[in-house]
């Protein structure tokens, strides 16, 4: 019999949730967002689980700011490791194109160096506009947010994808839905009545890269 997972306070509610939650955030309003990613990452951070913030291709720096106004204490200098912020479309495309199964290839290692660090648990938040960019593979975006359905029931990261629904057309928004068993709506998190198991989705696109 499988463990209980360890149940995660997110930050901007007060109900918790068991690690390998993934979430989609669709959000229209700039400041909700910063709200609700702040809190986010400061319940991560206060935890003592490993935070990563993947952000568009702005200054990481700006990021810092705003979150330091919301009053995260980010860490910095020697106490900076349990937090870690890079850039969205690097982390996502290290190697100047997208492929899922080689960012799936290093999850596992890298939840075990967190596990065997002492962290208790590792989150992760990535603004999923880097998608509209025209990278190379970029199109296989949603069969990456369904494998990450089943990439964590073997590792239990905590994951919530930002997508701004000013910039990504309401087919993708759609599409996002699908693949997110929750959902972010007015600060609570939710159990996603859109969501379809990625079976079906997986086998579709299986066949189209295969053919």
């Amino acid at each position: 019999m499988a463990a209980a997972r360890r149940l995660v306070n997110m930050g901007f509610t007060e109900e918790t949730f068991p690690e390998g939650t993934h979430m989609c955030f669709i959000y229209s309003d700039e400041a909700e967002r910063r709200k609700v990613i702040s809190r986010f990452l400061e319940s991560g951070i206060s935890s003592g689980e490993h935070v990563s913030y993947f952000a568009e291709n702005k200054s990481l720096a700006e990021v810092k700011n705003w979150l330091k106004e919301l009053g995260v204490a980010v860490p910095e200098g020697d106490a900076a490791a349990p937090f870690a912020l890079a850039g969205a479309e690097h982390t996502y495309c290290p190697h100047g194109h997208f492929d899922p199964d080689v960012l799936f290839a290093g999850f596992g290692g890298f939840y075990q160096q967190a596990m065997a660090s002492k962290y208790a648990g590792v989150r992760m938040t990535g603004e999923m506009a880097w998608a509209l960019n025209g990278m190379p593979g970029s199109e296989r975006l949603m069969e990456y947010e369904a494998k990450v359905n089943e990439v964590c029931l073997d590792i239990p990261i905590v994951s919530m994808c930002q997508y701004d629904a000013n910039r990504f057309d309401g087919a993708t928004l759609m599409q996002a839905l699908r693949v997110h068993p929750m959902m972010v709506v007015h600060g609570q998190i939710v159990h996603n009545p859109y969501y379809i198991k990625p079976t079906n989705l997986l086998k579709h696109h299986e066949g189209v890269h295969g053919a």
